[in-house]
């Protein structure tokens, strides 16, 4: 508990804003960043009719739940005036690799723009100490062979998504060097990238774990592409814990200005292939039928992340294997039809982890 009571002690009242708040990461944090007591801010796009969002929104004190587009420079740097946040987390994105192949151009817009008008909003506005820019593992150019990625591995970027998100990168590299290393935000904005973060709540389209959730105790089929491909899996809990104690670190300029893109991995025990996710499942759920179906989107075949920057200078790592990750999954999956149990049990899961 000493770990929670030190969290506390520094979130408690920080003015927090938000974009992507409504999506399943956003949603997440919120309920991590509600435990601390900070005082929160969103802006996002409407959630989805089935969100995670939407079963968990009424057990969380969130000051201002704003619906507009990232995209809108003038709406967001009004809004952001108005609400003098001292931390700024940017999740908001397109996410999704299949859909950033039908729409292309929404994907770059969304990311592109989106990151390029969080930070120049942010140059306007005095109160912010920390900016937290999130990207992915996809920002890396992919290599042949069973490499690990670090923050110093060139990006890349062959899809739509994941290219529109190295993209963001660079525009945030640009940001620091060209207008922030001599204000009051230098060595105060970074970006982070995690692996493929997996939990309860995710009801993404064209997702394995969330295809898995929905085929579990039914007789549909569950279609699995690519089979052997290899992902860094974990809890979503893991790299927000990551970001948050980033967001700290910097808000107390406590981070070397050469330390602007941070990796948060799991532990090499949770690099698996496709089919042995689904196995672990089948072993712990009844998952009855299974069709593999070759996938005609082309995606990265192998992807791993090295976090030891992350271990080493913030005291971070993964701390749940890819057994105990499932097992979270299946806990609150079997609590999904109750909303007040599905928010104690996101809260519960964010203790055990901090406590673990």
């Amino acid at each position: 508990m000493e770990n929670l009571k030190r969290l506390i002690s520094f979130w408690r009242n920080k003015k927090v804003f938000i974009t992507g708040h409504t999506g399943f990461k956003g949603s997440w944090l919120l309920i991590f960043l509600n435990i601390l007591g900070a005082k929160l801010y969103g802006y996002s796009l409407k959630p989805e009719k089935k969100s995670l969002f939407n079963k968990v929104i009424g057990f969380i004190k969130l000051k201002k739940n704003i619906n507009n587009d990232i995209q809108n420079l003038k709406v967001l740097t009004k809004t952001l005036k108005r609400i003098k946040p001292d931390i700024v987390f940017h999740l908001a994105a397109q996410s999704l690799v299949g859909e950033s192949y039908r729409n292309p151009v929404k994907t770059f817009n969304t990311n592109i723009t989106g990151t390029l008008n969080i930070l120049e909003a942010a140059r306007s506005i005095s109160s912010i100490r920390s900016v937290i820019i999130v990207t992915t593992d996809k920002v890396y150019k992919i290599k042949k062979g069973n490499m690990m990625y670090s923050e110093k591995s060139e990006l890349g970027g062959n899809d739509p998504y994941s290219s529109s998100k190295a993209c963001a990168e660079l525009i945030t590299n640009s940001y620091i060097k060209s207008f922030f290393n001599n204000s009051r935000l230098k060595n105060r904005i970074s970006t982070v990238r995690s692996g493929n973060v997996i939990g309860g709540g995710d009801f993404s389209k064209d997702r394995l774990v969330p295809d898995i959730i929905k085929s579990i105790g039914k007789s549909n089929k569950l279609i699995i592409r690519n089979p052997k491909y290899i992902r860094p899996w974990q809890h979503v809990i893991e790299p927000l814990f990551g970001y948050i104690l980033l967001a700290e670190k910097q808000y107390l300029k406590k981070i070397k200005s050469e330390d602007r893109s941070w990796n948060f991995g799991p532990g090499n025990q949770n690099f698996v292939r496709v089919i042995d996710i689904v196995n672990i499942f089948k072993k712990k759920a009844k998952i009855k039928l299974i069709k593999i179906q070759k996938d005609k989107i082309k995606e990265t075949e192998i992807l791993k992340l090295n976090s030891k920057k992350a271990r080493s200078r913030l005291k971070w790592k993964a701390k749940w294997n890819i057994n105990t990750t499932v097992d979270k999954m299946i806990e609150w999956n079997n609590n999904a039809n109750n909303k007040i149990k599905i928010f104690k049990i996101c809260e519960k899961q964010i203790y055990d982890y901090l406590n673990s």
